[in-house]
């Protein structure tokens, strides 16, 4: 842009809104943004000729392109600085109408800058034309996060892969690049948008070619069923570059999901893997049913059994020996991928392994009842059959429900509730006395919500008063007390600090 706009007062004018335009279209932004541009150049411009201490204020008339330069000051009853302030007396000549505190526009004439004005003025606009591109990039590639776009390789570092995308650049991280991938300047790349940031020196654009999604554009893009809605991606979960799982979903029952995306002796699916550097896929059919679902995830091998622990999110998955590896997959990989997927903690145990553990939890149990109830072998095989895991539990059993158990009668059934019962007295006296041993305050004894054994516990991790309970947070009494949910142990807590505030 020549020195000349700023030098030669005949370049206001329509040649001004021309040069707005032409750069406007050169630079692929807004003219109003050039303006605006060209404005502050001008008031850069102008207080380093009348002096940065006057208020002057340029604009650009949008239809005539004619400047104008205006010192702006406060009308005073008293004026105490002559650069900022003028005088009532003074301002009614310009005009009458001028009133104290009024601030008032004082036109100035055109002047030739000069060339250190000038050169000040070219840099600002040239400042303030580079921002607006950058604003313009952001906002341009901020919309575009969570696409697929395509670049071509500027620079190949062992850091990072820089590409060419047009208008700026992107960079993909070598975190994110697929595992053994190398690129050379002059690749042409395709990668997933993942992030774009606010830099000082422009919009900094982060690609990924290993985030899960990437493969979910991709099906987009190969398969028109999953593009229109009709096929949904419920879950993805990568190894990448080396294999990865997808769970599909569709409602429309004339439609085979898996198929659709496998395509036509697999052309489908094996033109993403290529793009994936030959990364493996597995297509699974998604399953609002948890255990379905985990059956599904777990393919190719054979489930003969899912345990379910819906309160902490588990599966314990039972395997015939011979599909075990086929489960576990190399380096656990499969059944890490299908937990995942699912989102559950999942566990895969041989058919033998497991009966091995019941066996060892089945004789640990028979032995606690014997030992407990002071009983022969077989009536402690009949209560762990039944399902009995503790003498709480029979404890609180009635007498008739016990007795309808096959081997038992009443008399045996209220001997065996008398013997659970007096076992547990016998071990909340131990407890308490234990407790007294320890000199745990009688108020925290007192605490209802917590068990004596639970207290134990607490005392022995040297929390032996309320208010040692009461400084505990919810976290660290759940690592001292393990079987304590989130909201109950907040619970303990507040009720714990009551006597604070009574």
């Amino acid at each position: 842009m020549s020195t000349a706009l700023w030098t030669d007062s005949r370049f206001y004018g329509p040649e001004l809104l021309q040069i707005s335009d032409a750069v406007a279209r050169e630079k692929g932004l807004e003219k109003e943004k050039i303006l605006e541009a060209m404005e502050g150049a001008l008031q850069k411009a102008a207080r380093s000729k009348y002096g940065h201490e006057h208020d002057i204020r340029v604009t650009i008339d949008r239809k005539t392109g004619e400047v104008s330069i205006l010192k702006c000051v406060t009308v005073k009853d008293t004026v105490e600085n002559e650069i900022t302030e003028i005088s009532v007396d003074e301002a009614k000549k310009m005009d009458p109408g001028a009133g104290i505190d009024q601030v008032f526009s004082m036109k100035l004439p055109p002047l030739n800058f000069g060339r250190v004005a000038a050169q000040v003025g070219r840099q600002t606009i040239v400042q303030r034309i580079r921002e607006a591109e950058r604003e313009k990039q952001f906002e341009e590639f901020k919309d575009k996060t969570g696409e697929i776009i395509s670049g071509v390789v500027k620079r190949a570092e062992f850091s990072s892969v820089t590409l060419d995308i047009g208008r700026t650049e992107a960079i993909i991280k070598r975190d994110q690049l697929i595992p053994k991938e190398n690129f050379r300047v002059g690749d042409r790349v395709r990668a997933y948008i993942a992030d774009v940031s606010r830099e000082a020196k422009g919009p900094q654009v982060f690609l990924s070619r290993t985030h899960p999604k990437f493969i979910e554009k991709l099906f987009m893009q190969e398969v028109p069923e999953i593009y229109d809605g009709v096929i949904e991606i419920k879950a993805i979960a990568r190894d990448p570059g080396s294999r990865a799982k997808m769970a599909v979903y569709t409602a429309d029952t004339n439609i085979d999901p898996i198929g659709a995306c496998v395509g036509v002796r697999g052309s489908r699916v094996q033109a993403i893997i290529q793009e994936l550097q030959g990364e493996k896929i597995d297509i699974i059919l998604w399953s609002d049913d948890p255990v379905t679902f985990a059956v599904n995830a777990l393919a190719p091998a054979e489930i003969s059994k899912v345990v379910v622990d819906e309160e902490n999110r588990k599966f314990e998955v039972l395997a015939p020996d011979n599909q075990l590896s086929l489960a576990i997959g190399r380096r656990g990989q499969n059944v890490r991928l299908a937990s995942q997927l699912i989102g559950w903690n999942v566990t895969v145990v041989s058919e033998t392994e497991a009966i091995e553990k019941s066996n060892q939890e089945y004789h640990a149990r028979s032995k606690m009842f014997m030992d407990m109830l002071d009983c022969d072998e077989v009536i402690a095989h009949l209560l762990v059959t039944e399902g009995f895991a503790n003498v709480e539990e029979l404890a609180d059993t009635s007498k008739e429900e016990l007795a309808s158990i096959k081997g038992f009668d009443e008399t045996v059934a209220e001997e065996l509730i008398s013997r659970a019962k007096n076992y547990i007295a016998n071990k909340e006296k131990e407890t308490l006395a234990e407790l007294n041993d320890m000199e745990v305050d009688p108020q925290l004894l007192e605490f209802k919500m917590l068990s004596s054994k639970a207290l134990l516990t607490l005392a022995q991790h040297n929390i032996k008063k309320l208010d040692d309970l009461a400084d505990l947070s919810s976290g660290e009494l759940m690592e001292i007390l393990p079987n304590l949910d989130e909201s109950f142990a907040n619970d303990i807590i507040m009720k714990s600090r009551e006597h604070w505030f009574s």
